[in-house]
């Protein structure tokens, strides 16, 4: 009876570590998860100043500047009737792009501060790749055409790439930078 009496204090203590060693390899993880939530932040915050300028002033130079300047010099017919439902379908998705962003722009900010927040992965997810596949159509087929229609007159393209400087450094000087 004696060796039961004194086996159970034992193992008490032994359990009694079993545990403390448990909790003490979780707070192991602590400093790796500590950096993820730095760089979550950092990200936060560079994505919420990038968008709020990068983004939404390349979308507003395309809508302006761009979009009017192929379709003005676009041949009448097929080629103008090409370029207006290419142009119709890229101002629909910059309008997609802005509305899925401004729903998640609201916990990006939380995420920046450093609050815990639900975070809508899927959102995130969907705005990515419509914006990869929003870049690729652009880039594999309005750039090239664009660049056909503009270029058959230096000027057209001179014109554009002026408007687009002269509104760039604009909006800089309004933002406290210095060139464009």
């Amino acid at each position: 009876m004696t060796e039961t009496l004194t086996a159970s204090p034992l193992t008490d203590f032994s359990h009694c570590h079993e545990g403390i060693v448990a909790r003490l390899n979780t707070f192991a993880a602590l400093p790796e998860l500590m950096e993820a939530a730095t760089r979550a932040r950092q990200i936060a915050q560079e994505t919420l100043a990038f968008f709020r300028t990068a983004v939404f002033d390349h979308h507003k130079d395309e809508e302006k500047d761009l979009f009017p300047a192929v379709l003005a010099h676009a041949t009448p017919g097929a080629e103008r009737l090409a370029v207006q439902g290419m142009v119709d379908t890229l101002i629909a998705e910059h309008r997609h792009i802005e509305a899925l962003w401004l729903a998640l722009e609201p916990q990006l900010e939380k995420v920046a501060k450093g609050a815990d927040v639900n975070f809508n992965s899927a959102a995130t997810h969907e705005l990515v790749n419509r914006y990869r596949a929003h870049a690729r159509f652009e880039e594999e087929r309005l750039l090239p055409l664009a660049q056909t229609i503009l270029g058959r007159q230096s000027a057209d393209l001179a014109e554009l790439g002026l408007a687009l400087h002269t509104r760039h450094v604009v909006t800089a000087a309004r933002r406290g930078l210095r060139g464009s």
